[in-house]
């Protein structure tokens, strides 16, 4: 009982205390670049493991793993962490939780949005953006149609109202839920992102028109779709030439741009421009477990 009543006190601290809950934003706005990964291991205590780990952002892979919202649901209330919660007073995920969908962005598909949503996921990655009337779908369904007279109103949300176990799960009122589930920067204090994968040369060439949807946060950029669609090989230079369209596009906009990459590349991308990056994913063993195997085979 005791313990109930700390954590209440400092959940009604963290919300005066730490008023922004996506962190995700004020590293940008300290110029920043946020460093994350990809997770297939759809799993309560894989969203434990990752929510106690040091990146800043973690993208669930729903699109090729398979879409199935209770494991969703399981992952996410495996990232809550208590302790974290009493001793820094602060709702903030120390990890933002992101979704890539099943679906492409041509496909409109605005019921998998809503349920992730629904969920508490602070935001949306979707794959295959390939122009501005696939962005401005998925701006759409992101958001709650506004009050009458808001500024923002425009584009106009179709987001049904379902949100009370999303406002339970951030850890404050349904009615704070409902102003603070917008898009940022279209709503300068919006806690939801939407990322758009630009992963096609249809995409490359319409990059400036899908970074300068109302409501768009980011453009992930996908090197191996994007490859395979232009039909060249990963290694070819033509592949760097239309990734730097994309940038171009993006700093035009001043829209963050990201992309997948890791190891040395991770300095290259940051001084090229690149705002935020996923480094890697959580398949495969532990750095510091493949080292003890190699020393342990060397040995034997």
């Amino acid at each position: 009982m005791r313990f109930l009543l700390v954590l209440v006190a400092a959940l009604a601290g963290a919300q005066t205390v730490d008023d922004r809950l996506n962190g995700l934003v004020p590293m940008w706005e300290q110029g920043r670049a946020p460093l994350g990964i990809f997770a297939s291991n759809i799993s309560t205590r894989g969203g434990a493991s990752v929510a106690g780990s040091p990146v800043d952002f973690v993208i669930i892979d729903m699109e090729h793993s398979p879409y199935d919202p209770s494991r969703l649901e399981a992952y996410l209330l495996g990232m809550i962490d208590k302790r974290r919660i009493l001793e820094t007073k602060s709702l903030k995920p120390a990890v933002l939780p992101l979704v890539r969908l099943p679906a492409n962005g041509r496909e409109h598909v605005e019921y998998m949005i809503k349920q992730v949503l629904d969920l508490g996921a602070f935001g949306v990655v979707v794959p295959h953006v390939n122009n501005r009337d696939d962005a401005l779908a998925a701006v759409r369904a992101m958001r709650y149609a506004q009050r009458e007279g808001a500024r923002d109103a425009e584009p106009r949300g179709r987001r049904g109202v379902g949100y009370g176990w999303a406002a339970r799960y951030w850890g404050i009122p349904a009615a704070r839920y409902v102003e603070r589930a917008d898009l940022w920067p279209l709503d300068p204090q919006g806690e939801l992102l939407l990322w758009c994968m630009v992963e096609s040369g249809e995409a490359v060439e319409r990059a400036r028109e899908i970074a300068s949807t109302p409501g768009v946060s980011g453009i992930f950029l996908g090197p191996s779709d994007l490859a395979v669609s232009l039909g060249i090989a990963e290694s070819d230079p033509r592949l760097e030439q239309a990734i730097e369209k994309v940038l171009a596009a993006c700093r035009e906009t001043g829209t963050p741009c990201g992309t997948l990459t890791s190891g040395e590349n991770v300095a290259k991308r940051l001084k090229q421009g690149f705002r935020f990056l996923a480094v890697g994913s959580d398949s495969g063993l532990p750095a510091s477990t493949d080292r003890s195997l190699r020393i342990g085979r060397e040995t034997r």
